[in-house]
């Protein structure tokens, strides 16, 4: 698999490193984040793929595309994954069971979005997918234009499927408390430079845009010890509960059942 898990470690060398014009230190602080993080939870999330609630009856379609935090890695069983989390909340407002399907892979980049879609079945038509993908874009210096091209082709094919879509955009790098400064800070400014642009690209291609780093990243940055598994970069299941709480508004707006949006979404512009 392309991606490693480390990606604060990438930002700082690649992204802004020689225009500090230290980057001698940069690569030692991204050798210390390496040794820090590691890979503890491997690369194999929890299995969320079901009928949630499948006593309600008549169930939602809902797709889940994107990197580690789209598939759930962190979560210690599969009801606190992100997917998880989502499905269980979407029945619980709906009173409609949720048939989930993860097609989000671990280390993905933008670029493999349409790797996952091609996965799918050619009939398959989700009511709702949701996307969350743009750290590992950071860290292996993909250039933003690119990596939101890649976003805006995935929501088209999904519209073309006649989904409704739901983006999360890349969440604030700079939460991750064990990268050293600088590093911290330049993950940050690089990640929500590439959120906005994500945001603006996935309203005007008609899907609804969540700012994860405005709508969530506050709880990580309060209580990381929370909020982050073990690896303290993924979620954990208390991190995935609330990433999911975030999305959800969003992901009731796009089917119709909201009609305001609060703090942080924005609505499709056509």
């Amino acid at each position: 698999m392309r991606a490693r898990l480390i990606a604060a470690a990438a930002v700082c060398v690649g992204v802004l490193g020689a225009s500090i014009g230290a980057p001698a230190l940069l690569r030692r602080q991204a050798a210390t984040a390496r040794r820090l993080i590691g890979k503890p939870l491997g690369e194999s999330p929890p299995d969320a793929e079901r009928v949630w609630k499948s006593s309600y009856g008549a169930p939602l379609d809902l797709l889940l595309l994107g990197d580690s935090i789209a598939a759930g890695l962190g979560a210690e069983r599969r009801k606190d994954t992100l997917g998880g989390r989502l499905a269980k909340g979407l029945a619980k407002q709906t009173r409609r069971a949720v048939r989930l399907q993860v097609a989000a892979v671990v280390g993905a980049e933008s670029s493999m979005l349409a790797a996952q879609l091609a996965g799918l079945p050619s009939d398959y038509a989700p009511d709702v997918a949701v996307i969350v993908v743009g750290g590992n874009d950071v860290t292996h210096r993909v250039p933003v234009a690119t990596s939101v091209g890649h976003l805006q082709d995935a929501v088209a094919a999904l519209r073309a499927r006649g989904a409704e879509v739901v983006v999360g955009t890349c969440p604030d790098l700079g939460a991750l408390r064990p990268v050293p400064q600088p590093l911290r800070a330049l993950g940050s400014v690089a990640s929500r430079q590439l959120a906005a642009a994500q945001a603006a690209a996935a309203v005007g291609a008609g899907a609804h845009a969540v700012s994860l780093a405005h709508v969530v990243g506050p709880h990580f940055l309060a209580d990381p010890d929370q909020m982050f598994s073990i690896d303290r970069f993924h979620p954990s299941g208390q991190g995935y509960r609330r990433t999911a709480e975030a999305l959800l508004p969003s992901v009731l707006t796009a089917l119709g059942l909201h009609d305001d949006v609060p703090f942080g979404h924005r609505i499709p512009e056509r």
